[in-house]
């Protein structure tokens, strides 16, 4: 087994020694990155001859291997990994490559170019099936399956299911317009390709286990469909019959199917017997369908097996590994069976389950390097017209179609473009074609939609984008006025694709508008000229009454050529005549017009005026399109060599392929001339629509300046009218203002009157004060020297009490001593009763003396206790009474310096008469000396002290107190004549008193406190 590592390598060679004849894998592809790293290849699909397959990596990179020329080439590079290959396509250069953005796109292998680009799923596209004629396509996803018309690349139809049920797979069947769609509830449903029409529905088992189907497939005829899933039984059905055949029982190592593909034989006329199961394991089991026995085996459980494609022609099997490289088998020649139990074939079929066993297969013999000649049969002459109608070449004869459309008429609308690129021979020149376009919109074409309004804008883009392509081809092509009635018909035939148009008018041009521009700028006289001599010798009456009626072929004969027949005819009356055309000389165009003309040679005969003529080559007649093609086609054999178009025209002639031909069949001076005098028109055009912005804009300018000075003006009146109303709101206001400050002054004068009022009041009430502040103090005086007595007559009851004691201990003294001396002089005998006799008396007198002594002091205690107690009182209300006085006095000069500070702002604003102030000035006088007459009581505040010494020393009482300075009042007599100096001093000087006031008020405070607190310490000394 060779292994090819293809590395970074855009082609080369698959293998580098040629394979042994017998050998079951002929060569291994690997594919390694930077660093040693394997690409995994994803995705394999075979073309329609079967030497050639399509594989994609993960990295989005497409690669062509051919195995009968042993080359390999790397062809696309998408950029993300694929989900899905097709390379069964008619055209056998495209392929179809379904991305991970959920899109599917075409690429041409030889171009290496984008073809065309198909969105629409909304999930990841699991599979394409490829119709066998290559026109159709299939692409399925999880939700949803979409046909596609490869043609054109629009999307026809589209199958939607509901979300509980999903879509397992949906495909063609071989050689028929039957779709098959498969969902994941295991019912199975066949339409018809063209209406999507259901044909019929597979029974749903209800019996038996569920096998979940996941795997599918069909035989080369579409008569048999083998499908597998979550299960190791298989269930072959009969499409024709649509019952289930026989139940197939695979070994028990496969527990569930990932893949079924049916190995062809040349020699099965398509019922193919060799069925090919991929299971679970990674191995791919061939057995026989009708024998039920296990062939071969491909893979093993170390180099498993995940997808795998077999060719068409049943050579060769391209498996993808595990390990993600691609092996290339080759199935053996001979199928060497082993039967596992006989009989089977005599039973009936419809419920047989046969059991496949996996322990007697033998692998095929090895040739001894000869290799079996096979000799491929062609299909037998007895076909079905169903198999030749589906059986489409890529090149049809067109002399069968010639004849078809003889039968018909027409050509099927499913074909006609088909029918349409065949016959006219499309080069398809990708290139050529981006390139003209790539030079983008042609300046002759810019304004197309001024001259042309079409509805649609996609029709007016795609239209705009075709006349520019050929402008760029051809300079004559930006001049001829009638380019965009010809192309028109072939754009919105071929909106969706515009370079297939582009081609198809192009051809037309070419070939059937042949000698048209060797005239230009009139119309082609020449070809005209044919039309007429046609016309004369077939119909000379209807030429003559033409000629009569000043017609001339440019009025008759160049409407339907500059139009090709689109103004006169229907969407399908023009499709059925193209299809004559194009399958005919370039001449049946000319002899067309010549038809058209004595079909309707009756109504033209009553016509007399130019406009009637005219209406009538430009609006739509009723006229029997299939008569006037079989005039065309009499006109054609009957019409004689020497005036037959045929004779001047050149035979069908296709576009030349890579690059578009040389186009140059017109008068060059006349379209140079033309092209100068459309560029200058064009830039006279541009300057004069500059100038007329210009000029629009200026005007604009002048009337947005004239709006702009009416408004000014009317601004200017309206602030003229609104400063004539302020000014008169002004003198208002200054005659209420001098209204309001008479008031003001009148005011000010009572105020001034009621100030001193109260300032008299005020100084009235200051010394009534005054004598209740004396009175309080005179009190508290007489309560000081109350407490002071009590206190002197407590300590004297104190000395009185302990000189009694003092003197009672000394008599006791006395006693004991007399009583001791006694005691000596008694008698021995009697010593002891006369001590125990003193004892006693002695400690009877020591109690009562104890006793009473007790008695008198507890009394002194409790009156000493009472006498605290009321000192404590009155020093608790002395205390709250001097807090009181402070705050009153405190009270008293703040007022009495707001009233000073209140009088001097009045005095200074006084302006009155000398008479008014004299008055005042008397009696502030008598004012102030009645106040200096009486005198503010003077404050006292003094402390007491009371110290208690020794029994010898009396207690010292100390009393303080100070007078309280002088009035602020006293020395302020000043009178209202005097000058403004002496007014400033006194204010400095009460100023000046006030502030010392203060001072004092708060220094007494002080000593009030201290004084206080001296006195509590004192008591507590005294106590005992």
């Amino acid at each position: 087994m060779e292994v090819t590592d293809i590395g970074n390598k855009e082609e080369g060679k698959v293998w580098h020694r040629k394979p042994t004849p017998g050998k079951s894998v002929l060569v291994t592809v690997v594919r390694t990155a930077q660093q040693a790293k394997t690409v995994r290849f994803l995705h394999v699909a075979f073309d329609t001859t079967g030497d050639s397959f399509l594989a994609g990596d993960h990295h989005g990179n497409i690669y062509v291997f051919d195995i009968s020329r042993n080359r390999f080439r790397l062809v696309q590079k998408t950029g993300q990994a694929c989900t899905a290959l097709a390379f069964s396509l008619r055209r056998t250069t495209e392929f179809l490559v379904a991305l991970a953005d959920y899109t599917i796109k075409c690429f041409d292998k030889d171009t290496k170019q984008l073809v065309s680009w198909m969105r629409g799923h909304e999930g990841s596209v699991s599979s394409i099936s490829v119709h066998s004629s290559g026109r159709y396509a299939i692409s399925t996803s999880s939700d949803t399956a979409q046909l596609w018309d490869l043609d054109t690349f629009q999307r026809k139809r589209k199958l939607n299911i509901r979300q509980s049920v999903g879509i397992q797979r949906v495909f063609f069947l071989p050689l028929s317009n039957t779709i098959l769609s498969c969902f994941s509830d295991d019912s199975i449903f066949a339409w018809e390709s063209d209406m999507l029409i259901c044909k019929y529905q597979l029974p749903v088992l209800d019996c038996g286990p569920k096998i979940s189907y996941k795997a599918f497939a069909v035989t080369r005829d579409g008569k048999s469909l083998a499908a597998g899933g979550r299960s190791n039984l298989l269930h072959l059905w009969c499409l024709d019959s649509k019952q289930l055949i026989r139940v197939i029982q695979m070994p028990t190592q496969v527990r569930t199917v990932r893949q079924l593909e049916f190995l062809p034989d040349s020699f099965d006329g398509g019922a193919s017997q060799a069925l090919g199961v991929l299971s679970q394991d990674g191995l791919m089991r061939f057995i026989n369908i009708h024998t039920c026995k296990l062939l071969f085996h491909m893979g093993s459980h170390d180099d498993a097996i995940t997808s795998a494609a077999v060719s068409p022609n049943g050579r060769h099997v391209v498996a993808i590994m595990d390990n993600g490289s691609i092996n290339v088998y080759s199935p053996p020649p001979s199928q060497v069976a082993v039967v596992s139990g006989g009989g089977a074939d005599d039973q009936d079929l419809s419920n047989v389950k046969v059991k496949v066993r996996s322990e007697v297969v033998q692998r095929p013999a090895k040739s001894l390097g000869r290799r079996t000649q096979v000799k491929v049969l062609r299909p037998p002459a007895g076909s079905t017209a169903e198999d030749k109608e589906n059986e489409l070449p890529a090149g049809l004869n067109k002399k069968r179609l010639v004849a078809l459309l003889k039968a018909f008429g027409e050509y099927p609308a499913k074909y006609r473009m088909f029918v349409w690129r065949s016959l006219l021979c499309l080069p398809e020149n990708h290139a050529a074609y981006s390139s003209l376009t790539d030079k983008g919109l042609h300046s002759a074409y810019l304004a197309l939609n001024d001259k042309y309004p079409i509805k649609s804008h996609k029709l007016q883009r795609g239209l705009q984008r075709v006349l520019s392509a050929f402008a760029h081809w051809a300079a004559i092509f930006g001049e001829v006025e009638y380019l965009p009635l010809v192309a028109f018909p072939f754009v919105k035939l071929f909106q969706n694709n515009p370079m297939l148009c582009f081609e198809v008018v192009a051809t037309v041009i070419v070939n059937w508008g042949q000698h048209w521009f060797e005239y230009f700028p009139n119309p082609p006289l020449n070809i005209l000229s044919m039309v007429e001599n046609v016309l004369a010798h077939h119909d000379k009456e209807l030429l003559q009454h033409l000629v009569d009626c000043g017609i001339t072929s440019q009025l008759y004969v160049w409407p339907l050529l500059e139009t090709l027949f689109s103004e006169v005819l229907t969407r399908d009356e023009w499709l059925r005549l193209f299809d004559n055309i194009f399958s005919n000389h370039p001449s049946f165009l000319l002899v067309t017009c010549v038809a058209y003309i004595t079909c309707c040679r009756e109504p033209l005969l009553l016509c007399s005026q130019k406009q009637d003529f005219e209406y009538f080559f430009h609006h739509r007649n009723n006229l029997d399109l299939g008569a006037m093609i079989k005039e065309a086609y009499r006109l054609m054999c009957s019409t004689p060599a020497d005036i037959h178009p045929r004779t001047m025209l050149s035979d069908f002639t296709p576009l030349t392929k890579g690059q578009y031909p040389v186009f140059n069949h017109y008068p060059q001076f006349i379209v140079d001339y033309q092209s100068r005098e459309r560029e200058k028109i064009r830039l006279q055009e541009m300057e004069y629509r500059r100038e007329r912005q210009e000029v629009s804009a200026m005007h604009a300018d002048f009337v947005r300046r004239q709006a702009k000075e009416e408004t000014y003006y009317a601004q200017q009146e309206l602030l003229q009218k609104a400063e004539e109303q302020r000014r008169n709101i002004l003198a208002q206001e200054e005659e209420k203002l001098t209204q309001q400050r008479a008031k003001l002054a009148a005011m000010k004068r009572e105020l001034k009157v009621k100030e001193l009022q109260l300032l008299d009041e005020t100084k009235r009430r200051f010394l009534k004060h005054q004598q209740d502040l004396r009175a309080s103090q005179v009190q508290r005086l007489d309560l000081e020297i109350s407490r002071k007595h009590l206190f002197k007559e407590q300590e004297r009851m104190g000395r009185e009490v302990e000189e009694e004691t003092e003197v009672r201990m000394r008599r006791a003294e006395q006693e004991d001593d007399r009583y001791g001396e006694l005691l000596h002089c008694t008698e021995t005998n009697t010593q002891v009763l006369q001590e125990s006799l003193a004892e006693a008396c002695q400690l009877g007198l020591d109690s009562d003396w104890q006793r009473e002594v007790a008695e008198r002091l507890q009394k002194v205690d409790a009156e000493q206790e009472k006498k605290r107690e009321r000192l404590a009182e009155l020093h608790r209300q002395t205390l709250a009474e001097e807090q009181r006085l402070a705050d009153t006095v405190r009270d008293v000069a703040g007022r009495k310096w707001d009233e000073v500070m209140s009088s001097r702002a009045h005095l200074q604003e006084q302006q009155l008469s000398r008479s008014t102030a004299d008055k005042d000035g008397q009696k502030l006088t008598g004012v102030r000396s009645l106040c200096s007459t009486r005198g503010p009581p003077p404050r006292a505040s003094g402390t007491t002290a009371v110290n208690v010494g020794s029994s010898a020393a009396g207690p010292a009482v100390r009393h303080n107190s100070a007078t309280s300075p002088k009035q602020a009042g006293t020395n302020m007599v000043f009178s209202l004549d005097r000058g403004r100096a002496q007014l400033d001093s006194s204010e400095r000087q009460l100023l000046k008193e006030v502030r010392e006031l203060r001072q004092k008020l708060a220094a007494r405070a002080r000593e009030g406190s201290s004084a206080s607190s001296q006195s509590v310490l004192t008591l507590s000394s005294v106590s005992p």
